[in-house]
């Protein structure tokens, strides 16, 4: 004690008021810091600052110049729906540390020139005394001086469900529970300087970019390059032939409102809501739009045990009585759990036992408790039996218990536990132990001598665990089939991690680390053995960082799971953080979705859901980008032959309405692939190589088409209005035959798309045959004889896409 007072410069009198309003100006408030905030109007101003953003703007003025204010609301309506998920996305970061804040003691006790008052708790300071009594929460980063049976809940902190046993010259943190007892402790940090504090710094930190965030942005960048580039060499190619300058301004602004992809967020947008709602029904609460996405790249589950991977309730499932009645008296009341409706208050194990013993029916005063702790591994009550005698009960660690047991109760015949009995119950000790079970061993004596933990009499063994979800093996299958890592992440003791792991099928070749040889390991050694590692156990919450890290490091897409405080960094730091639905507030704001049934199942069918969701991208990102690849070969084409124009500004107009309107929305709503579960994740750019060439050469066939049937037309004596009418249908449904071609392999039906497909074949009909739509778009009736050429020649791109299936197959 002398030794922790002297240095902070106090003592057991407390500070003066002088001495702490000098301490205060000198160390600060005991409050979180807040980082200055950016003003809300200026967060949402700054999601402009943007090239894609600044090129779509310049496509909604161009097509407003054109008299276009259709196409010019769809563009700004996407605009605006990204800036707002954009705003949304950082303004969430605030509210995670509003959750820290929260957890501040408003008022603490102290002493101060010895007496016991009342303080604010941010003037908390450096060198205070604080009180520490049950049902308190610690203000700060304390060091005990005094303590009498002090147990504090630290679970939001440190994960670890089970009261701790403070003994002087102990720690105990800021928004530590005080369960029971009182002590005294010397404040050794405040603020931003406690265990929370240093979260809270963490949390404040901005969100990296999703994979898909990265994937569309440069995406974005590269397709809107291209546009501007080839729009500029038809503006010249136009001006060289002698077309006019106001037109060909036309023709090359309308080809950049058709090349641009200002479809893709509002297109992406709905299919991630769409993904968000489908997952909520499935109990998995995701918060950011582009999470969902980032499920379906995940390369490693780092998963909790408890109440994720098992049950989160132990249960009695092996005994070894030597007197059945005497270890259901000690179950029942050397207990402080209490079970109401079939729901157990307070310590896991100490439910499980009074569970085990619910049916004994006693009751004894209870007149004294040794309670357990991390050394003595014990936990002993002393009742009252009659007038003259009272009953010491004990339970705890079976080698422990031995220890103390000079006799042995067999049934009722109270004997000197000799060699061969003592090494029978070793023996079964080991037996359950290898089963991974938790062993608790139970003993008494009858009167309390002077020391009551000793020549105790033996009565048996209790057996428990906390057994694997039914789920969880079948869970952990579907990862390992479809690429993914699980890596199991418990406090628990190595063995116990290793059954279970075992069980579940996530320890199969791969190694298992304990905390502490995590904590020896090197930077360079551990990462050289990461990918290697199954199973973490005895690992502290704070260790989850660095793991995530290493294994991000490594180049994965890591999920983590946590329900705590200090689990809130490596959630963030994750690049999909799950929090768990019973877990803190600070968890919740830190992670990127919720489990609202605790069940690592649930992140299976997310992550199913999210491979979905990620396909469909690929199908309408495909599809529009061929469809804007083929629309600038076909113009090209055209110049280059010297033929007119096959499509006029209003037409190029309407295929960018075709090409981003129901084919591509529906595309989006397409089911899950036969093998979605079936194949490593995904991790590269949206459009491969593969899919590059594919895009390329689709387009091209598209263009082939099209300037072969216009020049056909116009060669075989047709007026330009019906060359560009046969050339404008025949595009479109080049776009509703490749629309097809992205169809799913899929159980579920693809009625959406075909819904989509043919609504947008009815709107072209009227475009060719309602007098009005004819002025607008400069069209003309089309016969049979074009419809059957349009069909057959359109048809060429599934052929096509067959082909190049097969090639690349």
């Amino acid at each position: 004690m002398e030794e922790i007072l002297s240095k902070y410069n106090t003592s057991i009198q407390g500070l003066s008021e002088d001495e702490a309003l000098k301490r205060q100006k000198k160390y600060g408030l005991n409050k979180l810091d807040e980082k200055k905030q950016t003003p809300l109007i200026i967060l949402f101003l700054s999601q402009f600052i943007d090239i894609l953003i600044a090129l779509l703007l310049i496509a909604a003025i161009a097509s407003i110049a054109i008299g276009d204010y259709i196409d010019a609301g769809v563009i700004i309506l996407a605009v605006l729906l990204n800036t707002i998920l954009g705003f949304i996305q950082e303004y969430r970061s605030r509210k995670a540390v509003d959750s820290l804040e929260s957890l501040m003691v408003k008022k603490a006790v102290v002493k101060r020139e010895n007496e016991i008052i009342e303080v604010e708790a941010e003037k908390l300071t450096i060198g205070d005394i604080v009180v520490l009594e049950e049902g308190n929460k610690c203000p700060a980063d304390l060091a005990l001086i005094e303590c009498k049976n002090l147990n504090c809940d630290e679970s939001n902190l440190t994960g670890e469900s089970e009261a701790v046993l403070k003994q002087v010259n102990d720690n105990v943190f800021m928004d530590s529970n005080i369960i029971s007892g009182h002590g005294l402790g010397v404040v050794e940090n405040i603020g931003m300087k406690t265990e929370i504090g240093k979260i809270a710094k963490i949390v404040q930190e901005e969100d990296e970019e999703t994979p898909l965030e990265v994937r569309v942005g440069r995406l974005g960048k590269i397709l809107s390059a291209i546009a501007i580039v080839v729009c500029i060499i038809i503006f010249i190619l136009e001006l060289l032939q002698g077309v006019g300058l106001v037109e060909t301004f036309m023709t090359a602004v309308s080809l950049a409102v058709a090349a641009i992809p200002e479809g893709l967020p509002a297109v992406l947008t709905l299919t991630l809501a769409l993904g968000m709602s489908e997952m909520a029904s499935s109990n998995a609460i995701v918060k950011r739009l582009l999470s969902v996405e980032t499920l379906g790249s995940c390369t490693i589950i780092c998963s909790d045990k408890t109440g994720t991977l098992t049950e989160n309730r132990m249960n009695v499932v092996e005994s070894y009585l030597t007197n059945e009645d005497r270890t259901l008296l000690i179950s029942k009341l050397c207990n402080n759990a209490t079970i109401k409706n079939d729901k157990t208050i307070g310590n896991q194990t100490d439910g499980a036992i009074l569970k085990f013993a619910k049916d004994y029916d006693t009751s004894l005063e209870r007149l004294d408790e040794i309670p357990l702790d991390s050394n003595r591994k014990m936990m002993t009550t002393i009742h009252r039996l009659d007038d003259e005698n009272n009953i010491v009960l004990s339970k705890g660690a079976p080698e422990i218990i031995l220890d103390k047991c000079k006799y042995i109760d067999d049934n009722g015949n109270i004997e000197i536990i000799e060699a061969e009995s003592k090494e029978k119950i070793l023996k079964k000790i080991n037996e359950m132990s290898e089963k991974s079970l938790r062993v608790i061993g139970f003993a008494y004596k009858i009167n309390d001598e002077h020391v009551p933990e000793e020549n105790l009499i033996f009565t048996g063994l209790l057996g428990l665990i906390d057994p694997p979800k039914e789920n969880a093996k079948q869970a952990v299958t579907d990862c390992i089939n479809a690429g993914i890592a699980v890596k199991m992440i418990t406090g628990d003791h190595e063995k116990t991690a290793r059954a279970i792991a075992k069980h579940l099928g996530i320890l199969t070749t791969g190694q298992v680390i304990t905390g502490a040889e995590l904590e020896r390991l090197t930077d360079d050694e551990y990462l050289a053995m990461a990918e290697d590692i199954q199973v973490y156990a005895r690992v502290k919450p704070a260790q989850k960082m660095r793991i995530v890290e290493t294994l991000k490091n490594l180049g994965n897409i890591v999920a983590m799971t946590g329900d705590g405080v200090n689990d809130a960094p490596a959630l963030k730091k994750a690049s999909i953080g799950v929090a768990m639905g019973d877990g803190t507030d600070v968890a919740k704001e830190s992670a990127d979705m919720i489990l609202q049934d605790n069940d690592f199942s649930t992140i299976v069918k997310a992550i199913k859901e999210g491979r979905k969701i990620y396909d469909n991208i690929k199908r309408f990102v495909k599809f529009q980008v061929s469809t804007n690849v083929g629309a600038i070969l076909t113009i090209i084409g055209t110049t280059l032959l010297n033929l007119p124009l096959p499509f006029n500004p209003a037409q190029l107009l309407w295929l960018n309405i075709v090409m981003d309107g129901p084919p591509a929305q529906t595309l989006g709503m397409e089911g899950a692939e036969k093998d979605t579960m079936t194949r490593p994740p995904e991790t590269g750019d949206i459009l491969t190589k593969n899919t590059l060439l594919q895009i390329f050469l689709l387009g091209l066939v598209m263009a082939i088409g099209t300037v072969i049937v216009f020049g056909w037309q116009i060669y075989s004596g047709a007026t330009t209005k019906k060359a560009m009418s046969v050339a404008f249908t025949l595009f479109v449904v080049y776009q509703l035959f490749n629309a097809y071609n992205g169809k799913s392999n899929s159980d579920q039906s693809s009625r959406y798309l075909y819904a989509g497909i043919i609504l947008s074949f009815i709107l072209q009909l009227f475009i060719l045959y309602i007098p009005q739509l004819q002025i607008l778009f400069r069209t003309t009736a089309i016969g049979i004889v074009e419809w059957i050429v349009i069909i057959i020649v359109a048809s060429s791109i599934l052929f096509a896409q067959k082909i190049m299936n097969k090639v690349i197959e």
